[in-house]
């Protein structure tokens, strides 16, 4: 296997785009709008700096923006079909029983107000209250890639009940006011409905300190470890059934320094995360299968930084695996990354519900064609790599 292999030059690009396509075109129901779409997606995949209605179209030759943009607002296709193709396209790819699911949401700052779900609101992205839509996504990380999978916008309650709002924008009747985490539990739920393995559920604070969502996890035997803040209100039962009221902070204090193990949360930029881990059980899982535990993460350079966790995991998992699996939810800030930086997520001009959701969809899809391209890489790779161990140590080259 030479460079030209496992480094990706040899691969013939243009004939795998054009089988993705085709997996994807009945989606999209007649031909001038698969044509549409197989336009939009390549100007994703493409250089252009900005994906907007303009750009893309110019890239694909065309005067006008308008089939472009009608790809996005009058056409008639659904959009959360192409979203389950996406996902089984990249379960396909990356697909792994040891691999996470992670729940995150994004911030795409507006200068207007007309855009659907545009308010003043909190934006992870920005670090503060600012003009922005939020969407809230889901990925799927494996061994040899991650991909986002799922994608819905938050409608702040000024949205949700204001009629004219949600006409102007075509928000459908059937869409109310939920909460962040209520949308992450329904995705989530709809993922695991639709035959996605995995090993955790991820996600920060925000979701994992609602109970309606750990409790939907727990039910299913889905293990998660989900972030929750230093004051979260805590009750459990100890081994004489001893009901103890606190708080993540209170116990992390509580422990002595021989509680603590240094241990990686995965590879950065600069090598292995080093983190001191400790686990204390809280021991109140119904199924004996089961354990409940608060993780704890403490910075070897700075002991005041703390993060805490509830991890919910089958008896006898380790706290390697219990931290291995919490260092994994940055995997979703890298599908964002890509994203925003290379495909546009964050570059959606179309106002209305169903045209956010429908370019957001399309730029899952070109993000999932580049994690599939990337996935066969690695496999390939990982593939020659092992068959050169097995001939090295086989008999007849021993003998030899």
């Amino acid at each position: 296997m030479g460079i030209a292999d496992w480094a990706g030059t040899s691969l013939d690009w243009m004939t795998a785009l054009q089988a993705f396509k085709a997996a994807l075109a009945p989606v999209f129901g007649r031909a001038e709008t698969r044509g549409s779409a197989g336009a939009f997606i390549d100007g994703l995949l493409s250089g252009v700096e900005r994906k907007t209605g303009w750009m893309l179209a110019e890239q694909a030759g065309l005067a006008r923006p308008y089939r472009i943009q009608s790809l996005l607002g009058r056409s008639a296709w659904d959009a959360d079909r192409l979203r389950d193709l996406v996902r089984d396209r990249t379960m396909e790819a990356i697909g792994d029983a040891d691999g996470v699911l992670v729940v995150d949401e994004t911030g795409f700052l507006k200068k207007g107000v007309h855009s659907v779900g545009v308010a003043r609101q909190y934006s992870g992205t920005a670090g503060r209250i600012e003009n922005c839509q939020v969407g809230v996504f889901l990925a799927f990380a494996g061994r040899y890639g991650q991909a986002l999978i799922d994608r819905r916008l938050y409608l702040p309650r000024v949205w949700a009940e204001d009629a004219g709002c949600r006409e102007r924008a075509g928000v459908p009747a059937d869409v109310a006011f939920a909460t962040k985490p209520v949308i992450a539990c329904e995705m989530i739920a709809s993922a695991l409905d639709a035959g996605v393995a995995c090993s955790y559920v991820l996600a920060d604070s925000v979701y994992g300190s609602d109970c309606r969502l750990r409790r939907m996890l727990e039910e299913r035997g889905q293990p998660y470890v989900l972030a929750v803040r230093s004051n979260h209100h805590l009750r459990f039962l100890e081994e004489d059934r001893t009901l103890i009221q606190t708080d993540p902070a209170t116990i992390a204090d509580d422990l002595d320094e021989a509680d603590w193990r240094a241990l990686s949360a995965g590879e950065g930029s600069k090598g292995p995360r080093l983190y001191h881990w400790a686990r204390v059980s809280l021991g109140w899982a119904k199924d004996e299968k089961f354990e409940r535990w608060l993780l704890i993460r403490r910075s070897l350079r700075n002991p005041d930084e703390i993060a805490y966790y509830f991890a919910f995991a089958r008896a006898g998992t380790d706290l390697p695996d219990l931290a291995g699996a919490a260092g994994l939810r940055w995997t979703i800030e890298e599908c964002f990354v890509r994203a925003k930086d290379d495909l546009g997520l964050d570059h959606c001009e179309a106002r209305s519900w169903s045209a956010w959701h429908r370019h957001m969809t399309l730029v899952m899809a070109a993000a999932a064609f580049l994690t599939g391209i990337a996935a066969d890489q690695r496999r390939a790779a990982y593939t020659k790599a092992d068959d050169g161990k097995r001939d090295k140590t086989s008999p007849s080259r021993a003998a030899a």
